[in-house]
């Protein structure tokens, strides 16, 4: 599964932001299941990021979350994210009608 999260980031922030991410990947790089992570900038728009990480499934990323380290790394980052869903299945391993 893979994991999206927007970022809406001032330009006063935007010099601080990939290295804050940095931090971040570094801890969810230690948690069981992650597989990769990226930041990406929006062409049409300075002020929108996208944080994009995939794990091994849906549990790996939640527990990963509700871990004390990576809660830390990620409140620079996540004090930017725009509140809507971000969690997605690839479309070869949806359920069935799903």
């Amino acid at each position: 599964m893979f994991a999206v999260t927007r970022l809406r980031v001032s330009e006063a922030d935007a010099g601080a932001l990939p290295a804050a991410v940095d931090v971040l990947l570094a801890a969810l790089a230690a948690r069981p299941g992650f597989r990769d992570g990226e930041l990406g900038r929006c062409t049409d728009d300075d002020g929108l990021w996208a944080l994009v990480t995939r794990w091994d499934g849906v549990g790996a990323y939640r527990r990963a979350l509700s871990a004390a380290e990576v809660k830390l790394a990620g409140a620079p980052v996540w004090v930017h994210a725009l509140d809507e869903p971000g969690v997605y299945l690839p479309q070869e391993e949806r359920p069935p009608g799903g």
